[in-house]
């Protein structure tokens, strides 16, 4: 099933933020340049990897430096703290900043991680992993762009909005995770133990991406996700495949054929009941994702519609891993099971219950040489969509279209952010704004993670300028 859903931007006053704000903010900004790029220098140098079983003194030291950055920023209220995960762990530590609300003015919840990926094969780094090093307009370094960047934007843009009188008034509250990378194990508790410390009715979510290089945007639309673990089984052992090959079909084969019924001739997801939608306002030219993502010459693209579509509001299915024998300990044997797990990606606004409730009716209903088929549903999470006639969707537009001198596109990302949901759920009445400073070639959890430096700085600027406007149209506003 196809939906189709215009967007309606909303109406933009001619002057939002007085033009000598504007330009106090933007050499507030310019000034800060070099200490912004140290600062980031030595957040990047701790290895703040949050995966279980890992030393957990990188994340506590992150976390300490965060920290001591907000303060150093003008905050006084600065807290280090965590919540249990649901199995009585305790979770890695984060941490808030606050600044109260003046009366009748509203708050901004401000979100970035400061926990990283592991660095995976150190061959494949073209520099030192922990090393921050500046190649031309880049820097790179695991976490200069996901997410450590993203807390230099919040420190950058506090200092200029301090440095200028900018913005007095608006409650500003700072929520730096430390286990995002990891799973954001203990985020739904430690929202629930710190609800009202972070009651918000704007949250800034700096963990997303741009248009590309000098074109911002603002994401507006995440695709949920569901996963699922199959088994074909055929034989209660396994037989050589001298003796009874040809009758008998392997379990892989069979699990070959299953994997395949979830794409038509074209590529396209052939799931029933998984909703596929076309609102996509920008394009994104094949020849941009086969450079992109790095596609080899000759792979054909799958699917049909938009390309833009493809990647953000129709769902997606990988099989992501696979239970098979490895060739080095292969042997002339019939495998008589064969295990699997699938990734489905979900269109924003289908509940991803229903995805998986699809997943498994398929399943079911497939007939593979009368294999025991079976599948289970083992992780669900929602989708996101935000219109962009909210007021402050509409100011962070006007926000990125001044501090990069084009204007903004609204875009979606295929991927998920599981937490948002959580974000949603707890604070209804709150607008959130998924922002980010990442790039095509950013490389966010791969090697040579980079940060392009120019957009770097128009990030800063760019909510800078958003939480001016935000406390100027409240203080306009009528006192509530």
């Amino acid at each position: 099933m196809t939906e189709r859903i215009p967007e309606r931007p909303g109406r933009e006053p001619q002057n939002p933020v007085p033009a000598e704000t504007v330009a106090a903010l933007r050499a507030a900004v310019d000034a800060e340049h070099e200490r912004r790029l140290a600062e980031l220098t030595e957040l990047v140098a701790i290895p703040s990897i949050a995966w279980e079983g890992l030393d957990p003194e990188p994340v506590e030291a992150s976390a300490r430096a965060v920290a001591e950055l907000l303060r150093s920023a003008g905050l006084e209220d600065v807290r280090l703290l965590s919540a249990d995960t649901p199995d009585g762990v305790q979770g890695r530590t984060a941490v808030v900043a606050r600044r109260e609300a003046a009366p009748g003015m509203p708050t901004v919840l401000l979100y970035a991680h400061h926990d990283v990926q592991p660095v995976g094969d150190e061959a494949l780094w073209d520099t030192p992993p922990f090393e921050a090093t500046l190649k031309g307009d880049r820097l790179f370094g695991r976490g200069a762009a996901d997410d450590k960047a993203g807390i230099m934007v919040h420190v950058g843009a506090l200092r200029a909005l301090l440095a200028t009188d900018a913005a007095q008034g608006l409650g500003l509250t700072y929520f730096i995770e430390g286990e995002e990378e990891a799973g954001s194990p203990s985020f739904r508790s430690f929202l629930e133990k710190y609800r009202e410390l972070l009651r918000a009715d704007v949250i800034v979510v700096a963990d997303s991406g741009n248009w590309k290089i000098g074109v911002p945007a603002l994401t507006t639309s995440l695709r949920g996700m569901t996963a699922g673990e199959f088994e074909v089984r055929v034989l209660d052992h396994a037989v050589h495949s001298g003796m009874y090959g040809g009758p008998v079909l392997d379990a892989p084969t069979l699990a070959a054929r299953l994997v395949a019924s979830l794409h038509d001739a074209e590529g396209n997801v052939a799931v029933k009941g998984l909703l596929q939608r076309e609102v996509s306002e920008v394009e994104y030219p094949e020849e941009s994702l086969r450079q992109d993502a790095g596609v080899l010459d000759g792979v054909r693209l799958a699917g049909s519609g938009p390309v833009a579509d493809r990647l953000w509001n129709k769902p997606a299915i990988s099989l992501i891993g696979l239970d098979v024998t490895s060739v080095a300990l292969s042997s002339n044997t019939i495998a008589p099971v064969c295990r699997g797990k699938v990734s489905v990606r979900v269109a924003p606004g289908q509940d991803p219950l229903d995805a998986a409730r699809a997943m498994e009716e398929h399943f079911a209903a497939q007939d593979v040489f009368g294999a025991q088929v079976s599948y289970r549903t083992v992780e669900a999470g929602s989708s996101f969509r935000t219109e962009l006639d909210g007021s402050a969707a509409r100011a962070e537009m006007w926000a990125l279209g001044e501090a990069w001198g084009t204007e903004a596109v609204s875009m979606g990302i295929g991927g998920s952010i599981p937490f948002i949901a959580d974000l949603t759920e707890l604070f209804p009445s709150a607008q959130i704004l998924i922002t980010g400073v990442e790039d095509p070639d950013s490389r966010a959890h791969s090697a040579n993670e980079s940060l392009h430096i120019g957009d770097f700085d128009r990030a800063v600027l760019a909510e800078a300028l958003l939480l001016a406007r935000l406390a100027q149209e409240s203080d306009a506003a009528p006192t509530r």
